[in-house]
């Protein structure tokens, strides 16, 4: 899937920089919907619902702390496209469901995640939405609300071991969570 972005990136560099900036900024908005969506799809599918619950909390603290300082801080959005420009909500969001990734399931599905987070950070400046401080603190405030709650995914699975039985070493099998 990041490949596909990437090569979008990659051929939209022939067209002009209007249409090119809008297909950025609507590429980066898919991606503010689907990421959370793999996320949550994921860890049902695998019937990992403490993993569900833990992104669930994740999401909302992100949510509440992106508003609430967004609310606070009213910062102008660059040449005067609006306000509550701080913190960047589609960046906290997609780095939140990024390193939920990461954190519960590993790099290996992480990376592209974060590469696709990365990219809707850049969606926002390139649309003239943020500036680099808001995508870095939403950036910041994804990630940290993630790690509050997110361990590790560990499936339940046999162990083959060597148990001490009254000074022997027995082979036998171990159920680890």
């Amino acid at each position: 899937m990041p490949y596909f972005f990437l090569g979008a990136i990659f051929f939209l560099g022939i067209y002009g920089s209007t249409a090119q900036d809008k297909i950025i900024e609507t590429m980066g908005d898919v991606i503010l919907f689907a990421l959370p969506a793999a996320a949550v799809t994921n860890t049902l599918a695998v019937g990992d619902y403490k993993g569900t619950w833990q992104f669930a909390k994740g999401f909302l603290v992100n949510q509440a702390l992106t508003i609430g300082l967004k609310q606070a801080i009213n910062k102008p959005r660059p040449f005067n496209n609006g306000d509550y420009a701080f913190p960047s909500g589609h960046t906290s969001t997609t780095f939140q469901s990024a390193s939920f990734i990461q954190r519960r399931y590993g790099w290996k599905y992480g990376l592209p995640a974060y590469a696709l987070a990365g990219f809707t950070g850049f969606s926002r400046i390139e649309a003239n939405r943020h500036d680099g401080w808001d995508v870095l603190a939403g950036a910041i405030i994804g990630v940290g609300s993630t790690y509050l709650f997110t361990t590790p995914y560990q499936k339940k699975h046999m162990e083959l071991t060597f148990v001490n039985g009254k000074g022997d070493y027995l082979l036998g099998f171990k159920y680890k969570f």
